[in-house]
């Protein structure tokens, strides 16, 4: 099984870079191996982090999940961009005390392989129920914060009862749409082939400064820069592009989610500012808000506090809802 040629050709190991071609890389990040089942590549733990990472097929397209031992409950969790799943690091050693974990990286997000059918918020909430089935997921609660928000949101919408809860934020999900910093200018940008003359890694150098408090590992960062090398920052900017039609078309859907939705979000987030949040609570007929003392990255720089309210959220929603497909 050949790695996609869309995935991201080269891995960080060691602060090195190394070509992927079929050659297994050791050492603090990853080792590629060929499949030895049907949708799978076996993948070493990450250095100080308590997540083991793989690649699976779902739905024709190779992606990157993780997975933790079976809890009585489930949940989703959907890496936040310019991330990737190992935005989670910190939070899943308490997550996965409440619930079995499995996190992706969303295709065109991380370092899962892109589909272009697949870069907007409506089409990738299709593919968020089709992954929980793929994962054996009936009724799982699903984390879902930065561009996952407005994609979750249309899932709920579309797929009554299948998702128990949602935990949403840091992504803009309602209108009037009020974005600033870097995001502002990539939903804005009429012409995304200014940005491929730019160096992506300085680029997400830049969106990561909104990091207050967390010293970022070394590795989870290299591999955040790892996920967006060559045009796959620039191919990402396609999926922000369509917020402005997109979430016009969510907002007639907010009303009629049934799906109980935490909303957490900074209250000093620069790039998507809390009165979006506040908008989405309002609109929302079944929602919780909470703004932590943060910028963007809550779910980093106020870990503990967000493992905190996740695990409370999901602890009041155990109850079953009967799915409806």
């Amino acid at each position: 099984m050949a790695v996609p040629t869309d995935w991201p050709n080269r891995l960080c190991v060691g602060g090195c870079e190394r070509g992927l071609s079929g050659v297994t890389l050791t050492g603090a990040f990853i080792a590629w191996v060929p499949p030895r089942s049907k949708g799978a590549m076996s993948v070493t733990r990450w250095s100080n982090t308590p997540i083991e990472v793989r690649f699976r097929t779902v739905d024709g397209l190779t992606v990157r999940v993780a997975e933790s031992q079976s809890r009585g409950q489930q949940a989703l969790l959907l890496s936040p961009w310019p991330e990737s799943l190992l935005a989670y690091e910190q939070l899943w050693v308490p997550l996965a005390e409440h619930a079995r974990l499995v996190a992706i990286d969303l295709p065109g997000f991380g370092r899962s392989e892109r589909s272009d059918a697949l870069l907007s918020p409506a089409a990738m909430g299709d593919f968020i129920v089709r992954a929980a089935d793929v994962f054996g997921l009936d009724n799982p609660h699903v984390l879902a914060p930065s561009q996952n928000t407005a994609a979750v949101l249309f899932a709920a919408a579309r797929h009554v009862g299948r998702l128990r809860t949602l935990v949403v934020g840091g992504g803009p999900a309602a209108i009037p749409l009020k974005l600033g910093g870097l995001l502002a200018h990539f939903v804005d940008c009429a012409d995304p082939d200014v940005y491929r003359a730019a160096n992506p890694r300085q680029s997400v150098t830049d969106l990561l400064t909104g990091l207050q408090r967390y010293n970022l590992p070394d590795e989870v960062r290299q591999d955040y820069l790892c996920c967006y090398e060559g045009d796959r920052l620039v191919q990402s900017m396609a999926y922000m592009r369509t917020y402005p039609r997109q979430l016009a078309g969510l907002h007639n859907l907010l009303p009629k989610i049934s799906a109980p939705v935490q909303i957490i979000a900074g209250r000093h987030d620069p790039m998507v500012p809390p009165v979006n949040a506040q908008v989405l609570h309002q609109q929302l007929p079944n929602s919780s808000l909470a703004l932590l003392d943060a910028g963007h990255f809550v779910w980093e720089d106020t870990a503990e506090e967000y493992a905190a309210l996740v695990s409370t959220w999901w602890g009041a929603h155990r109850a079953n809802i009967t799915p409806t497909r």
